[in-house]
Parts: structure tokens; C-alpha cells; sequence
């Protein structure tokens, strides 16, 4: 393979792989790969109704493969793809909307262009912009991607739209006003230049005409005695490129089945003996203008090295940061599959962490329970209505019974503080339920903030129900082990407090009339400032416990399962895809380049 045929073969398999793999496009986040491929240059057929575009198209190619028929025959671009093979190779077709399945009948594809047209189409004469791709690997082609666009009209017919004239029109333009894209403008011989839709087009696109070639078709079917060389010659309307003529088969060579091959042979044959262009004969017919073509593509390619190359570069360094952002494939065996799941796990235990200790938003919440919250309810509790003169009096007095106390109201104390303790039991509650909710909420934002993770729904999912149901549990422990820190200190008061109150009573009191002082206003209020102090105490206890016996209940990591979204899984193996492609692009291209 030479290396011009290595050069457009290159060009020609990027150009497939972009459509295969969907970046031709394919979506709002392709916008490089469509540069890509309009960075690299095409050949669009164009010319008006039974011009002989399809008849062209089947010379280069050298096969009947198109529809055929009257009126609008080709409805939707068609994006062929011709590769050269090996010569001994066989002749076959493939569809990207049918990628594993090979024709080697041609008339099958005519079947499955029409089909595919009608699918989207319908069976009337509506056109669609989206394209259908083909690719024809052959030992009998050029490396070559040629789009045969729906044929130029004047007016509507019946079952068309009112607009099918500039709908057809903007879909060509579409292509051909793209800078790279050359202009294959195909006028039958045997009208005027002049009136050549193919012509008036490509002027207005490429008024230089560095971009067009421009072919005469049915030289065969002109009246006698009238030839077409001053079109051919460039008299009648010069382009930058030299005109070429086209002998297409006859509608008798097409009813009776007549090869390819041997249609080229007769075109050769015609140009060779005929009085009019056999001076030009080496210059005309299909297969010299697909080696014009190719050759005219290699110069164009050439030129636009250092920009597909740029381009590549591009692509490479946005496919690899996608790669990176999905992630590595998940292994098969079970093993790899674990330790996948200990990293994902992991990961999602570090934004949890940091969630917690600082770096992220959320902790400083649970210390607002502890430092603002739980105080603010332990303020407020009722002691002032439990300590009161009336309540201490009354509970000293039923703690006493028929036999009063000598010297401290053991009972009575008894009795006050378990009463006043009872109230810390809703304070310590409510600070375990406000540190549960806080995490449920870390929970969540640390499972979608956990980049690993997107990948793998199922895991989320599973995350967050074993989270939840880890939370309930760890609440309803926390709950009892701060209602067991308060019961602790119901079921034991500090000795230390008992042996300083009758030193306290002896200071303050009378010790010769204890009877007297023992029921006075004054002993019941020192009463209720002793349980208020003793109460007071407590609560600075378990303004320190309560908070640890919420963290040790509630701070535990959570995890489990491994199932990743299908959907990522295909983008990883498409990017992974792409990025092949565009590296093999990368070296070969600089090859080439070397070689010049």
C-alpha cells in the first residue's frame, strides 16, 4: 500500500470509527469529535433529480448497490465508506444501524438502503437530514468517504411538503458549506451548464472553486452531431479542477444486469474511440475521477495535518480525563470484585470523614447540638416548679411518712433528685434523634459527592438503606445508653454531697432547737438549693457524657454491594474505544507525515 493509500485509508478509518462510535453526531457532549470529523475532508455528491449521481456513485464503487427509480429516489444522506483491501479479499458491505452483520449480495443492500430510508421516512416521498452510513471494503475501490445527498429540485410534487425545495436545498448546504467538504457537482451532458442545479450551488458555496470537481454525466445520450468539450475543456465555466466526463451504463445494461466491471470496460472503450474525446480519453470515465479524487484528498489531508493532529491530541487528553472521571472496569472474579468494593467503600468513608472532622460542611451541626442545642434544652427544664417550696415540702413530708427525719431528709433528697433527673431523660433523647438526622443527611450528601460511587446506582442505593437502617439502630442504642447514663446517676447519688450536708445544716442552723428548724420555710429552701446545687452538678455531667455516648453510638461507618450503571459501563468501553483509535490515528499520522 502506498503511502497516499495509507494517508486517506487512515483518514477513512477515523472518519468510520467517529460514526461507529457515535461522536458524528452524537450529542451534546461530542463537540470535539464532531470537529474531528469535520476536520477531515469528504466528498459530497450533489446534483439535481436523475442527474446520474447514484449511476457515479456505482461506477466508483463498481457495484449496482443504490435504489433506483423516478422522482426522489434518495431520501436521506447516504455516508459511504469505501476501504481498499487485500486484492483476493471478498467484496462485502456493513451498516452501522446493522454492525454485525456482513452483506456480500449488493441487492440486499439496495433492499436495506431502501428500507432503512422507509423507516424513518415512511413509504411517501418525505426526505430526513439523518444520515444512513455504509461502508464497502473491496479490493476494486479507493480509499474514499463519499456522501450521496438527496437530488436538487424545482417543485413539490404530489405527496411531498410545500417546503421540499429548500429543504432539500439547506440539507445539501448543510454539508457543502463546510470548508473542508469537496464539491462533486454532477451535470447531465445533455442540458445546459447553464440551468446545472449542481452548479449554481457549488458557486455560491465555493466561488473560487477550489473546492468543486465537476463531472458530466450522459455524454452518450447528447444529440448528434453535439459534443460537451466546451464544458470539458473549461471554456463554458472553468473550476479550479479539470471537468471529467462520466458514460454511465444504459437503462438496457441496467435491466439486463450488466457488471460493473464490464461497464467500466465499455466506458473506457467509449472514451478511447470516440472522434470527440479521445484526445481527453485519460482524463475521463469513473475510475479516473475516483483516482483524482483520492489523489486531491492525499494533498488536502496533507495540508490539514497539524490541525487533525491538534485535534487528536485533543480528544485524546478529554477521553482520558472521562476515563479517569469513570473509573477503571470492574474485574470479574470475585476477589478484585471485593477489593473494588473496599475502595469504593473507602472513598465513600473519606467524604463521610471529612463531613464529620471538618473540610466539608456538616460536623459543625452535630457540635451545634451538643454546645447550643442540649444545653439550651437542659436550661429550660422545669426545675424551678420541681424545687419549689410547696413541691420540696411536700415531697420531704410523704418521704418522712409518720416518722420525721432527724437531721437530713434522706428520702426527701432521694425522692427530689430521681424526680428531677426524670427530666433530663427528653433533652437526651432529642439530642440523639438531632445527631441521627444530621447523619442520615451527611449520609446522603457523602454518597452523592463521592465520585466513585456514580458509577454504581445499585451500590448507592444499597449505601443509603444500609445507612438508614444502621442510623435507626444506632439511634435506638444511643438512646439507651444516654437513659442509662441518667438512671446511673439516679441509682447513685454522690456520697461526697451527703457528708457536706449536716456540716452545712450545723452551720446554718440552730443545733439546740433542730425540732424548730426542721419544718421551717428556711430548711425547706435550703433543701431545694441543696437537690438545685446537687441537680445543677448532674447536668454538667451529662452535658460532657451525653455528647460521647451519641458519637460512640452513631459514628460508625457504613457500606456494601457492587453493581455498575450499564449505561457507564458502555461510555467506558466507547471512550476506551475512541482512545485506541485516536492514538493508532496519532502514530500513524506521524508516520505518514515522516515519510513524505
Amino acid at each position: 500500500m502506498t503511502t497516499m493509500e495509507s494517508l486517506i485509508g487512515l483518514v477513512n478509518r477515523i472518519q468510520r470509527a467517529c460514526t461507529v462510535l457515535g461522536d458524528y453526531g452524537g450529542g451534546e457532549d461530542n463537540s470535539t469529535f464532531s470537529s474531528l470529523w469535520e476536520a477531515l475532508p469528504s466528498v459530497a455528491v450533489v446534483g439535481g433529480q436523475s442527474s446520474g449521481k447514484s449511476s457515479v456513485l456505482e461506477s466508483i464503487v463498481g457495484r449496482d448497490f443504490l435504489p433506483r427509480g423516478s422522482g426522489i429516489v434518495t431520501r436521506r444522506p447516504l455516508v459511504l465508506q469505501l476501504h481498499k483491501t487485500e486484492d483476493a479479499a471478498e467484496e462485502y458491505a456493513e451498516f452501522l444501524h446493522l454492525p454485525k452483520r456482513r452483506f456480500t449480495d449488493f441487492s440486499l443492500v439496495r433492499k436495506e438502503i431502501q428500507d432503512e430510508t422507509d423507516r424513518l421516512t415512511g413509504k411517501n416521498k418525505q426526505i430526513s437530514p439523518v444520515p444512513i452510513h455504509l461502508s464497502i471494503y473491496s479490493p476494486n475501490v479507493v480509499n474514499l468517504t463519499l456522501i450521496d445527498l438527496p437530488g436538487l429540485t424545482k417543485v413539490a410534487v404530489e405527496g411531498q411538503p410545500e417546503t421540499i425545495v429548500q429543504d432539500i436545498e439547506a440539507m445539501v448546504r448543510s454539508y457543502v458549506d463546510k470548508p473542508n467538504c469537496i464539491i462533486l457537482a454532477i451535470s447531465p451532458a445533455n442540458q445546459d451548464i447553464a440551468t446545472s442545479d449542481a452548479i449554481k450551488l457549488s458557486r455560491e458555496v465555493d466561488p473560487s472553486g477550489e473546492r468543486t470537481f465537476g463531472v458530466l454525466t450522459k455524454l452518450d445520450l447528447m444529440d448528434k452531431g453535439t459534443n460537451a468539450l466546451d464544458v470539458l475543456e473549461g471554456r463554458s465555466y472553468r473550476l479550479q479542477h479539470p471537468w471529467v466526463g462520466i458514460v454511465n451504463r444504459s437503462q438496457a445494461d441496467i435491466n439486463k444486469n450488466v457488471d460493473m466491471i464490464i461497464a467500466r470496460r465499455k466506458e473506457r472503450e467509449y472514451f478511447a474511440t470516440s472522434p470527440d474525446y479521445g484526445h481527453l480519453a485519460s482524463k475521463m470515465g469513473s475510475e479516473y475521477l475516483a483516482k483524482l479524487l483520492s489523489k486531491h484528498l492525499e494533498s488536502v489531508i496533507r495540508a490539514r495535518i497539524p490541525s487533525i493532529t491538534s485535534l487528536i491530541n485533543k480528544s485524546i487528553d478529554e477521553l482520558e480525563s472521562e476515563l479517569d472521571r469513570l473509573g477503571r472496569p470492574i474485574a470479574v472474579d470475585a476477589g478484585a470484585q471485593l477489593y473494588s468494593i473496599l475502595e469504593l467503600c473507602r472513598a465513600f468513608d473519606r467524604i463521610f470523614k471529612e463531613h464529620l472532622d471538618g473540610g466539608r460542611p456538616g460536623g459543625d451541626r452535630i457540635y451545634g447540638v451538643f454546645d447550643n442545642q442540649l444545653p439550651a434544652a437542659l436550661r429550660k427544664l422545669p426545675f424551678d416548679r420541681h424545687l419549689s417550696l410547696q413541691n420540696v415540702r411536700r415531697v420531704v413530708s410523704e418521704a418522712d411518712g409518720y416518722q420525721p427525719h432527724l437531721i437530713a431528709p434522706e428520702q426527701g433528697y432521694r425522692r427530689l433528685i430521681e424526680g428531677a433527673l426524670n427530666y433530663f431523660r427528653g433533652p437526651a433523647e432529642a439530642s440523639v434523634d438531632a445527631v441521627h438526622f444530621v447523619l442520615k443527611e451527611l449520609v446522603r450528601k457523602s454518597i452523592s459527592e463521592t465520585q466513585e460511587l456514580r458509577r454504581f446506582p445499585s451500590m448507592q442505593a444499597e449505601i443509603a438503606a444500609a445507612a438508614n437502617e444502621a442510623l435507626e439502630r444506632f439511634r435506638e442504642e444511643g438512646k439507651k445508653t444516654v437513659i442509662r447514663l441518667v438512671d446511673m446517676e439516679s441509682s447513685y447519688l454522690t456520697v461526697e454531697f451527703f457528708r457536706r450536708l449536716p456540716q452545712e445544716v450545723e452551720k446554718g442552723g440552730n443545733p439546740a432547737s433542730p425540732a424548730v428548724d426542721r419544718y421551717t420555710e428556711g430548711h425547706f429552701r435550703r433543701i431545694g438549693s441543696n437537690v438545685s446545687s446537687y441537680i445543677g452538678m448532674v447536668a454538667d455531667t451529662l452535658k460532657n457524657t451525653i455528647p460521647k455516648a451519641v458519637v460512640y453510638c452513631q459514628g460508625k461507618q457504613l457500606s456494601q454491594l457492587l453493581d455498575e450503571d450499564p449505561a457507564l459501563m458502555e461510555r467506558r468501553q466507547q471512550c476506551a474505544k475512541r482512545l485506541e483509535l485516536y492514538k493508532s490515528a496519532r502514530d500513524e499520522i506521524d508516520s505518514v507525515s515522516w515519510a513524505r
